[in-house]
């Protein structure tokens, strides 16, 4: 019996301006598929020129420069179109799709849709279920005593991961989904038994009882600190008044 872990994945990362998810914008994307663990990896890659600068700060972290993306990057309206077509392609074959900290990649093209194709991520789904693994989510649940940082970096380091290209989409896509492979080895036992439909909407509590913790304690310190439970996507922001 091969195991929902052990099957068809794929695994979707993005490139950034920046943090801000509802004003930053994409600069590289990648999309990685896998069949079965082991099996070779299916890369599609993304580079786009933003239209905004690219802060120095930003390029620190991925290397891709304001020349560079001028240069080389496509314009971000077909883009977008495909990184969501391509995302719901996945959705209809319904193959789980991997995604590190999913509230941020997927509201940022959700943002970016919306900016540059007047549409939104769930316009171009349309009645295709999206079926999202998280594996920040998923390891704070299943390990939720264990202090410390749970980057991408340290996830790696901890399941024994290979991350090949730190900060480049496709290579963190694919250290993500490896990621997943890992977790699903190491804690069988209590995920074998969901599908990962049912893992979707479970993460969709845990990332909300995870979020709301931390808030209580900032609030308890007199130190507010906003935090979103929304999971996979947060909600578009009301227009200002």
């Amino acid at each position: 019996m091969v195991h929902w872990f052990d099957g068809p994945l794929a695994a979707f990362d993005t490139e950034t301006t920046g943090v801000d998810v509802e004003e930053d914008r994409i600069v590289s994307a990648a999309l990685v598929l896998q069949d079965t663990t082991g099996g070779r990896f299916r890369v599609s890659r993304w580079l786009v020129s933003p239209g905004i600068p690219v802060p120095p700060g930003a390029t620190e972290v991925h290397g891709l420069t304001d020349d560079h993306l001028q240069r080389k990057g496509r314009w971000p309206a077909p883009v977008m179109e495909e990184l969501a077509h391509a995302l719901a392609e996945q959705c209809a074959t319904r193959r789980p799709i991997v995604v590190m900290d999913a509230p941020f990649d997927l509201t940022l093209l959700d943002r970016e849709l919306r900016r540059h194709r007047a549409s939104s991520l769930a316009g171009y789904l349309g009645d295709q279920t999206l079926c999202v693994l998280d594996p920040r989510v998923l390891d704070r649940h299943l390990d939720h005593d264990r202090e410390g940082r749970r980057t991408l970096g340290d996830l790696c380091e901890l399941y024994g991961v290979e991350l090949d290209g730190a900060r480049d989409a496709a290579a963190d896509a694919a250290a993500s989904l490896e990621l997943v492979r890992a977790m699903g080895r190491r804690y069988s036992a209590g995920l074998e038994g969901l599908t990962p439909p049912e893992l979707h909407s479970l993460q969709a509590q845990w990332h909300a009882a995870q979020v709301r913790g931390p808030q209580a304690r900032f609030e308890k310190s007199g130190t507010a600190k906003a935090v979103d439970p929304a999971w996979p996507l947060r909600p578009e922001l009301p227009a200002a008044a």
